[in-house]
């Protein structure tokens, strides 16, 4: 049966990278190795037990296994007295996804949502349909087993913001617990930092186990710049370090591995994968959720919930989700023939987003560099396989990270507007295979642009713009649930984000032109984007072209569920993550976020995801005392009468 396993896991994971090119032929060596040196990766008894035979009825249904629903199931499963379902339309993890370097290759595979959003002129230009691909996790896990890894929580004003806004125990002191809670450091100078960090928590937090000669330049060429080198997740965000990711033992720590793997067998908890929720059950008479209806091999069945129903699905799901339920827009809803339970104009609006500029290639003059076909290889899938580094521990090349502040900025305060993604690799380095598809290029700009560079070293700097003006918004394409929902990003519609990532751009140049990268050989690669050669090269006008051509989203898509007071007229759910209109209903995830983090948003999801849970556990263990009292002081009259 072991042998049948791990044949069985070969096999899944040689046709998700069938059609990669020269990679493929390291996967079956790289899995047989991992099953004879690292079989607690390959073990199927691993995998979070699903349950084919569901209840009825549950206290507790929550709707998605990603990055937030994984630590709702985990916290609220520790009062045995609870009962909790999870719901994923995904199935479970594989082990190609545990493998850092290979994250690009997921995208568009089985465990994609591979979302595309609606052609518009403002950015995406060089995209195939002008359409921006939207990776989103459809696995246990969710995005979480996608995602490059990075950990950032944000800038303390980002939540002092939140809490600004009228949401009371948003602000950033409140929110550090909940960082603090989940994570288990392994850099042992951070974690002695018991201010802003932790040991102990389920989530590992680790430094990357393997880093090319030029992830500690970078961190030299920040300080020419004039910045410091800090913890971005401590006291103070603007500057350089070397990224923090979410990895356990160089292998990808998602939050199903993170959240879920060790409640497995709590006899309160079960898991449906492969269910495909339709929508909440929501009495129109009452307004009170009180179940959830979804597909599961074939057939449309329903389970029921005592005291809530949870809906995490992330920041397209979940608005989607409420809108076929009865719960958005009216407008909307009637179009598409869903009876009205409760007009909630903010539902699908407010979309906010991270884009880059992608492309912006410096090559070098030494093979230090993340070549694809250099560096993927049998010696380095048994590196990997036997001690735990080499470049497959490589997040894509993701080695430093810098924030930075443009003349745009507030000079006096340590709240950057771009981070630098730094990369000891480009668009280029894996010869036009899987990162031109990931991003949804067009074969016409990819060769135009990179062909002739293909595996050349390179390191590569995206300026990505932290807090966006403009607004997206998506709404129902029908009422068939199976149908994606149209999505309009609306990126760069606002004039002041032009100029932000303009100005990131004209920083990241300045970044290859310090001495330390110089002394690689560091030379832009200015080949003129075909759509933007009618523009003076190097002109703020040549800028504002280019950023709308190749624009990389960074897939945190968030806002479209926005947590605010109750005058708040576009404020989905209160202060509680409680739906407005609805009794028995939240929404947890990253789609509660009135304003987006500044920065990589997986670990304020998970953090959202602790505080939220605490919230719920709160609410009804309150209620229980209550009812407990009323129920003693019954008995008290009726014996003393």
């Amino acid at each position: 049966m072991v042998v049948a396993a791990v044949v069985a896991g070969a096999i899944k994971a040689a046709t998700l990278l069938l059609g990669v090119g020269k990679i493929i032929a390291i996967v079956p060596i790289l899995i047989g190795a991992l099953a004879y040196f690292r079989y607690d990766l390959m073990d199927p008894e691993n995998h979070p037990r699903v349950q084919r035979e569901l209840r009825r009825e549950y206290d507790f249904v929550v709707i998605g296994a990603g990055s937030a629903g994984s630590v709702i199931a985990n916290r609220l499963t520790e009062n045995p007295a609870w009962s909790v379902l999870l719901l994923e339309a995904g199935g479970h993890e594989t082990e190609i996804t545990d493998v850092p370097i290979l994250s690009l290759y997921l995208h568009k595979s089985k465990l994609d949502w591979k979302y595309r959003t609606q052609p518009q002129d403002s950015a995406c230009q060089a995209m195939i349909d002008k359409r921006c691909c939207w990776t989103r996790g459809k696995v246990i896990g969710g995005s979480s087993v996608l995602n490059t890894m990075l950990y950032i929580r944000g800038n303390r004003r980002d939540f002092d913001q939140w809490e600004s806004f009228g949401n009371p125990g948003w602000g950033y002191d409140d929110l550090l617990h909940y960082f603090k809670k989940s994570e288990d450091q392994r850099n042992p100078y951070l974690a002695r930092d018991n201010v802003y960090h932790n040991t102990g928590g389920y989530l590992t937090v680790q430094d990357s186990p393997y880093n090319t000669p030029l992830g500690i330049a970078f961190l030299q060429a920040g300080q020419e710049m004039g910045y410091d080198i800090v913890d971005v997740n401590g006291r103070q965000q603007t500057g350089f370090a070397l990224y923090q990711f979410t990895m356990r033992r160089g292998t990808r720590c998602s939050t199903a591995k993170a959240f879920i793997r060790p409640i497995s067998l709590r006899p309160n908890f079960h898991l449906s994968l492969w269910s495909h929720v339709t929508r909440v059950l929501i009495d129109p008479t009452s307004h009170k959720a009180y179940g959830v209806e979804f597909i599961r091999d074939g057939k449309l069945q329903a389970v029921y919930a005592r005291k809530e129903v949870i809906l995490s699905g992330g920041a397209i799901n979940s608005p989607q989700l409420l809108m076929l339920s009865g719960v958005g827009p009216r407008q909307n809803l009637q179009e598409v023939g869903v009876p009205v339970i409760y007009d909630s104009p903010g539902v699908g609006g407010n979309l906010q987003d991270h884009i880059a500029v992608g492309g912006l290639a410096f090559l070098i003059d030494y093979p230090v560099s993340l070549v694809m076909n250099r560096l993927v290889n049998l010696n380095s899938a048994l590196r990997y396989a036997i001690t735990e580094d080499g470049p497959l521990t490589s997040s894509v090349g993701l080695e430093a990270v810098g924030f930075i502040k443009t003349k745009y900025a507030n000079q006096t305060d340590d709240w950057p507007d771009i981070e630098f993604m730094i990369t000891s690799s480009s668009t280029n380095s894996d010869g036009g295979t899987q990162v031109k598809t990931a991003h949804g290029l067009t074969d016409e700009f990819y060769n135009y642009m990179f062909s002739e560079i293909n595996n050349r070293d390179v390191f590569g700097v995206f300026p990505m713009m932290l807090r966006p003006k403009s607004r997206g918004f998506l709404k129902l394409r029908s009422k068939n649930p199976l149908d994606y929902p149209l999505m309009y990003h609306n990126y760069l519609t606002h004039p002041d984000d032009v100029d932000v990532l303009r100005e990131g751009v004209k920083a990241a140049i300045a970044f290859g032109e310090t001495p330390t990268m110089k002394r690689f050989g560091a030379r832009f690669h200015s080949k003129k984007l075909p759509n933007c050669r009618h523009l003076p090269h190097f002109t703020d006008e040549y800028w504002n072209c280019v950023i709308r051509q190749y624009t990389m989203t960074i897939y945190h898509m968030s806002g479209t569920a926005k947590m605010g007071p109750s005058w708040d007229r576009e404020a989905v759910v209160d202060p509680q993550l409680r739906v407005y209109g609805v009794k028995g209903l939240r929404v947890i995830d990253a789609s509660i976020m009135p304003t987006i983090t500044n920065g990589n948003i997986n670990a304020p999801v998970i953090a959202i995801a602790e505080k939220g849970a605490d919230m719920i556990k709160e609410y009804w263990l309150k209620n229980t005392k209550r009812s407990n009292r009323v129920y003693r002081s019954a008995n008290w009259t009726s014996s003393a009468a």
